[in-house]
């Protein structure tokens, strides 16, 4: 249930989410950075996170791979065994040492993944061991504009999926469960379970990718069980306050299409707050992307700012959802400081501008000019360049990164 504007709450004021007390509302959102390489979060990735922490800060982590198959983009971490467990020790020891709070966020990208091989004198199998489809809701592949990003640089088509036998869906949870558990052996506080953006879990949510007859498919409660399975055995193994849920109901991003958006979030959150009455405990938060997110998200001419449908959306699942309410996509200081004091969020997650300004917390309190991401090196394996060279505002901007406005 949305809570009543705060006097005098901003970006900067702290909250109590759940167990954990933070001391300011700017979230770093979970952000692929292909920085692991072969699975295994390297010690770029301690400094990365070290970089963006403060004391009662919240950190949530790069999408890391539930299992082997669940992969969609080159080294990106994984938390599925212990060779990866260890790593991100050294990861969230980093972290802590700052004082913050740090989640894993737990992906699988579904039929967001490729089979095939890869480059011009090359025979290796790409993201599927063993070069099996990758597995869905569906059998129906991503087509249109969307590129798969390969190993070596190249961009491919996405390859038919397979869809899920029903007595394999089980199976499925279980992984999400375990990869629960190897988190918090790993030291984190918690895990997000990544059920936006068109990967696994919401190929099952959206009406425009599931086609299925049995009982995950056809009504809105179907299409919810998945989700609701996942979130209910990953809660059963760590406890619901260490568990966050990502959801992007109105979000088209990789063709995941809905015939009815703020009836899918509603039915969402509905069980969502099922579960939380029957446990007689809350989840650590629910994390939604702004509908803005798919215009400017993924290039740097989509239209910017909010606008009173989307706004009055996102306050429609505020009002229903019954916990803390995170948002993100597309904010600026502005829009951040806004969604707060209006009690439209609790708190808000930011990330392309927390690539290249580490001491972006800092910046947005004194509204000071921020580095120029550089979209380029998103994706890349440099430790260094792109990942952790963006300067702090007490070092100055160097020429390859000039100051931008105060938009995130």
């Amino acid at each position: 249930m949305a809570k009543s504007p705060a006097d005098g709450a901003t970006l900067f004021s702290p909250f109590r989410m759940g167990k954990f007390q933070l001391s300011h509302r700017v979230v770093l959102a979970p952000m692929t950075r292909c920085r692991a390489i072969n699975g295994i979060p390297q010690p770029a990735l301690a400094e990365y996170y070290s970089q963006r922490s403060t004391n009662g800060g919240f950190l949530i982590t790069e999408g890391t791979m539930i299992s082997p198959t669940s992969a969609g983009f080159p080294h990106v971490p994984g938390i599925y065994n212990g060779e990866q467990v260890e790593a991100w020790k050294k990861v969230v020891q980093a972290a802590h040492a700052k004082g913050a709070i740090i989640f894993c966020q737990l992906w699988h990208v579904g039929r967001a993944s490729h089979e095939g091989f890869f480059g011009k004198n090359e025979s290796k199998l790409v993201y599927q061991p063993g070069g099996g489809a990758p597995i869905s809701s569906t059998n129906k592949p991503i087509k249109g504009r969307w590129r798969i990003l390969m190993p070596d640089g190249s961009n491919a088509r996405y390859p038919v999926p397979r869809a899920l036998k029903t007595s394999e869906i089980p199976e499925v949870v279980g992984h999400y469960r375990q990869a629960a558990l190897n988190a918090i052996s790993a030291g984190f506080d918690g895990i997000e379970i990544h059920g936006a953006h068109g990967y696994l879990i919401d190929q099952f949510l959206k009406d425009g990718i599931n086609d299925r007859t049995d009982e995950y498919g056809g009504s809105v409660s179907n299409r919810c069980k998945f989700l609701v399975e996942v979130v209910h055995a990953v809660a059963a193994a760590i406890g619901p306050d260490r568990v966050g849920v990502r959801v992007s109901p109105a979000i088209d991003h990789l063709e995941a299409r809905d015939s009815n958006p703020r009836g899918l979030g509603l039915a969402v959150i509905e069980r969502l707050n099922n579960l939380q009455f029957d446990w007689g405990a809350k989840l650590a938060y629910l994390h939604v992307t702004q509908p803005r997110y798919t215009a400017y998200g993924q290039t740097e001419s989509g239209r910017q700012g909010s606008e009173e449908e989307e706004a009055e959306l996102m306050r429609t699942w505020r009002r229903a959802y019954h916990g803390t309410f995170i948002c993100s996509g597309g904010f600026t200081r502005e829009l951040g400081m806004d969604a707060v004091a209006g009690g439209d969020t609790d708190l808000v997650s930011y990330g392309r501008y927390f690539i290249s300004n580490p001491d972006l917390v800092l910046r947005l309190k004194d509204n000071a000019p921020l580095n120029r991401y550089v979209r380029a090196f998103f994706y890349t394996h440099d430790p260094v360049k792109g990942y952790t060279d963006y300067p702090f505002l007490n070092e100055g901007s160097d020429k390859k990164h000039q100051p931008l406005s105060s938009r995130l």
